[in-house]
């Protein structure tokens, strides 16, 4: 049952989402945005609160720049944004004017970037405690059903993006055992909140970032943690 957590994670995006396509007529664009711009505080305060768990600064500017690298060299916002427009492509009406690949991307990195994801996922595979993914598994749902209401079915695709990322965590995480010291999942949960303080601020339309490309930056402090 390790995949248990990541399971039901990805179960309550799909509900929440679909629960928020019912209500999309019902809400008015002001209405919308506005309960958008308070899930983005919501997130900005997630990502500050896990954020202060860092106990080395040197880890997490090392941590961003050399993620930052990878993530740039391999593009990895760009080819996310192909599979989201592929699936535009294939899947949207053409009466649909809400873009399918905003909010796969969106969504994909509310639930997939950050603390609870990456200590949720290791925590299943290494105990087999899935309490952290369940308490996650309610917000994610709430979060599908505002984005889903106003940025359309894009975002119930992220449903199974994140039972991949959580589950293959989960998985790999008897074999990374020994490299997983707290030390290091602090670091992880650091530079992985920074990440949502930056998707945060990009909901509230003050920049424009593509975390995607910053994505690797979170796992970086495990290679720290061979030399710390």
């Amino acid at each position: 049952m390790i995949l248990f957590g990541a399971l039901i994670n990805g179960v309550a995006v799909v509900l929440g989402g679909s629960i928020g396509l019912l209500l999309n007529k019902g809400l008015s664009k002001r209405i919308s945005e506005a309960i958008m711009n308070g899930l983005a505080l919501c997130v900005l305060y997630i990502g500050f609160s896990g954020a202060m768990a860092g106990e080395n600064i040197i880890i997490t500017i090392g941590s961003m720049v050399i993620g930052v690298i990878i993530g740039e060299g391999l593009d990895l916002d760009k080819k996310v944004n192909q599979l989201g427009l592929l699936m535009e492509t294939k899947f949207r009406p053409k009466e649909d004017t809400v873009s399918i690949s905003k909010g796969f991307i969106t969504a994909s990195l509310l639930v997939c970037v950050g603390a609870m994801s990456i200590v949720g996922a290791l925590q299943s595979g290494l105990t087999g405690n899935h309490e952290t993914l369940l308490a996650k598994s309610l917000i994610d749902a709430i979060a599908a059903l505002v984005l889903a209401s106003s940025l359309g079915v894009g975002v119930l695709l992220a449903g199974g993006l994140v039972l991949i990322y959580e589950g293959t965590i989960a998985l790999l995480a008897s074999m990374l055992a020994p490299l997983l010291t707290d030390t290091v999942i602090n670091e992880m949960t650091c530079v992985g909140s920074l990440l949502i303080i930056g998707l945060a601020l990009n909901m509230l339309k003050i920049t424009d970032l593509k975390i995607m490309n910053y994505a690797p930056a979170a796992f970086i402090p495990i290679i720290f943690g061979l030399f710390y």
